[in-house]
């Protein structure tokens, strides 16, 4: 049956039998997408109301200053250079920008980019380079605190060169294991930490244990006098604690304590653990270490958003001012081999 025998099919049921049918499709929806997510009127909207800034100086006064190639052009009044609505953001520089609310919605979908390549039919490639420009858009840094208890742990992600060539080395079969007994430097520490409040981090820490350093680093601009720490017993975290004059609450696994107080406890960060690595691994069928820190930041943004009315436009407002995200695409495999440097 054709597009237009079904809308005419449609028309001409009753009101409450339409409606009925409207429902019954949406609720076979996985994920609430919106009908349209417009993101270049989301762009342009946030810049004429004059809440954008100069991608150039980030001063906060401009002008319009005509179009170019349709894009609307503005002229900042600090250091007189212009820059269109699309400057800094991901979006600058791409072709098939008619293509990229649809391509927001399929992605937000979690949508395979094999998928995603045959339904708007561009090259694989470019369906990857647009999700990890999107990805860097996304802020791995926050200036929420964490407020009262809070629970934090590190879980270990088996080093994965997935998708890059690797010279005198067999590749190893998806899934697999390290060759070397216990925690060593074939792991990836990702520390996350979570308050009672839903405040969430994840961070891609080290290769192999962690360090007191490492703690400082992914979680020490979140912490308050106000932060109650609880911990598995690792030694860096009790160090880290009593530099910064926190009120800490280790568990001993080792010797079943799992809970204190009946309040101070760890679980929901291990659930998170077990959340994570399966979404990792069931639907992307594990991530290269190189874009590890960037689904991170992919799924604190999706337990973020997991309850708004409209997730693709919920999306689409968090990359849509972020002007340094060419910047760090650019910065992906300078911060990997930052990363695998810690293996020395």
């Amino acid at each position: 049956m054709e597009l237009t025998e079904i809308k005419t099919y449609l028309l001409d049921l009753p009101v409450i039998e339409r409606n009925s049918i409207i429902s019954e499709i949406a609720k076979l929806s996985d994920v609430k997408t919106d009908v349209v997510c417009n993101f270049q009127k989301l762009r342009r909207d946030v810049l004429n109301n004059k809440q954008g800034e100069c991608p150039h100086c980030h001063h906060k006064k401009y002008v319009k200053f005509g179009f170019k190639s349709g894009a609307q052009r503005y002229k900042c009044k600090s250091c007189n250079r212009s820059f269109t609505e699309y400057t800094g953001t991901w979006i600058a520089g791409l072709h098939h920008k008619d293509k990229i609310d649809d391509y927001l919605n399929l992605m937000v979908q979690e949508k395979s980019l094999d998928k995603i390549k045959v339904e708007l039919e561009i090259n694989k490639k470019t369906a990857f380079d647009w999700r990890h420009k999107i990805l860097s858009s996304l802020s791995d840094t926050e200036d929420d605190k964490f407020i009262g208890i809070t629970e934090s742990d590190e879980t270990f992600f088996l080093h994965s060169s997935k998708g890059i060539k690797v010279k005198n080395k067999k590749p190893r079969k998806r899934g697999g294991s390290s060759k070397k007994r216990g925690i060593s430097k074939d792991h990836i520490a990702v520390i996350v930490t979570q308050d009672r409040k839903k405040n969430l981090d994840l961070t891609v820490a080290t290769c192999g244990r962690i360090k007191k350093t490492n703690i400082e680093k992914a979680i020490g601009r979140k912490i308050s006098k106000h932060t109650v720490l609880c911990t598995d017993g690792h030694v860096s975290y009790k160090g880290f604690a009593k530099d910064n004059k926190l009120e800490h609450h280790p568990l001993r696994g080792d010797l079943k304590q799992f809970v204190k107080k009946e309040i101070y406890h760890i679980q929901h960060v291990n659930s998170t653990h077990n959340r994570l690595k399966k979404w990792i691994d069931y639907k992307f069928w594990g991530v290269s270490t190189k874009y590890l820190q960037q689904y991170l930041n992919w799924y604190k943004l999706k337990e973020t958003i997991k309850d708004k009315k409209y997730i693709a436009k919920e999306f689409a407002e968090r990359t849509v001012d972020k002007l340094s995200s060419n910047i760090k695409y650019k910065n992906i495999e300078k911060d990997y081999q930052i990363l695998l440097s810690t293996q020395l």
